[in-house]
Parts: C-alpha cells; sequence; structure tokens
C-alpha cells in the first residue's frame, strides 16, 4: 500500500530540498518519489542532505509536467498554505486526508503534490489535482520549509496506515530492551542462588528467601541489558570471593 503513495515535488529550486524531503519520506516508509522540472538534478546536495535515503534519491524519476506525474493516479492531493477560488474538495485537516489517501492506495496509485519553495503550485497545477489540504499552523506565521511540509504529511500518511487492522505494524525494539527468556531468568537465579550459598549469605536451604527473591524480580522485570549487567556483578562477586 504504501508503495502506491507518491510525492511529487514540482519545480524545486534547492536541490537539498530534494534530499531533505527524500530523508522525510524514507523515515515514513515511503519510496517512490517523482520530480516534475526540477532546477538542478541530479546534485551532491540532493544526496549529502538525504542522509541515508539515498535510494530514494536514486529511485526518483524526473518528467516535464504535472500531468505526467499523476495520469495514473485516483487521488491527487495538492499542499497548499493559501485557498484557492478554485471548487476542490479541501481537507482542513491532514489527518483526514491521510485516511482516505490510504485507503485509495490499497489498489491504486495516490500523490502528494508539493509545489515551488517561493509561492506553491499554481492555480493552473491545482487544477491538476483532485483535493487540496493545508496544514493548520501559527496564523501568524505559518509559513513551512518544504521538506517541513513533506514530513507532515508523509507522518500523517504513515500513522493511518500503521492504525489499521492488516498493517502488523510493529515498533523495533532494540535487543537491550527487550525482556529476558524464561532460560536466561532461570539461570540467572542459579547464580544468584549459587552466589548467596558462596557468601554465607544462605547457611541452608532457604526456599522462601529464594522465593521472595525471584518475586522481587519478576516485579522489576529487568531487561536483557540489565540482567546481563546483574550477571556481571554476581561474577565479580565470585572472582573476588576467590582472591580472598
Amino acid at each position: 500500500m504504501l508503495a502506491n503513495i507518491r510525492i511529487v515535488l514540482v519545480q524545486t529550486y534547492h536541490p537539498g530540498n530534494i534530499g531533505a524531503s527524500a530523508r522525510a519520506m524514507k523515515t515514513m516508509g515511503l519510496t517512490e518519489l517523482v520530480l516534475v522540472n526540477p532546477r538542478c538534478f541530479p546534485d551532491s546536495e540532493a544526496s549529502r542532505l538525504a542522509a541515508g535515503a539515498e535510494d530514494v534519491i536514486d529511485g526518483a524519476r524526473v518528467v516535464e509536467s504535472l500531468e505526467e506525474a499523476v495520469s495514473d493516479c485516483v487521488q491527487v492531493v495538492g499542499a497548499s498554505a493559501r485557498l484557492r477560488s478554485l471548487p476542490l474538495p479541501h481537507y482542513d485537516e491532514p489527518e483526514a486526508m491521510a485516511h482516505e489517501l490510504v485507503a485509495n492506495a490499497t489498489d491504486d496509485p495516490v500523490a502528494l503534490v508539493f509545489g515551488r519553495e517561493r509561492f506553491g503550485l499554481t492555480n493552473d497545477e491545482i487544477r491538476c489535482c483532485s483535493h487540496q489540504v493545508s496544514i493548520p499552523a501559527n496564523p501568524d506565521y505559518g509559513i513551512l520549509n518544504l521538506s517541513q511540509a513533506v514530513q507532515v504529511l508523509a507522518y500523517e500518511t504513515f500513522k493511518a496506515w500503521r492504525q489499521q487492522p492488516g498493517s502488523d505494524y510493529r515498533q523495533p525494539r532494540p535487543a537491550e530492551e527487550r525482556q529476558p527468556t524464561r532460560e536466561q531468568l532461570d539461570h540467572f537465579h542459579v547464580h544468584l542462588g549459587r552466589v548467596m550459598q558462596a557468601s554465607g549469605f544462605l547457611t541452608q536451604p532457604h526456599a522462601r528467601t529464594e522465593a521472595q527473591l525471584q518475586a522481587l524480580f519478576a516485579r522489576a522485570q529487568p531487561s536483557r541489558k540489565e540482567l546481563s549487567l546483574l550477571r556481571g556483578l554476581l561474577r565479580s562477586l565470585e572472582e573476588s570471593a576467590k582472591g580472598d
């Protein structure tokens, strides 16, 4: 579905904005970038500011007109800070736009269109769109950089996608934050019991004491990294006891 969502940049003047927009896209799972008559592309500045999203830059398609960029799309949403007199459906909230865009992208290509840095899309270009969307902002200063606008709408689109029941999206967790396995916990408690016996803390089997400690660590829910730290402490105590 995300592969059907296209970002179209019209006559981008600064190549760095293309790179920054590509980076904004990739963080939100979007890879389809189409450039309409960019002033300078390919360009090293675009690649530099992509900062890890060079694959999006390398796969970008350059076309001569907005019509060519969106001719196969079933929905084309033009991002505009200024309301036009054209009778196009207008989304007051990007969130509402994103839900409809994602629904249409299930079966067909759709597009989000962004205009020039200085004055956005022309009226003729707006006529190529099926909808308009504006990003609510400070009425005294509502000016967003091109890549910022791409980031905001890409985020709303990605959020709408991941909230769908069938997206199977899972936030990745660093390995050190993951919960230990039962086997790792068992090894830790055996190790702890051995150190307590060797240190003289337990002079005879105390099942109740060990059970209480197991309950304590169960409530604490140490991560794998934290459990590894505790195992290291126990090993250090064992080595110290051997030295004595």
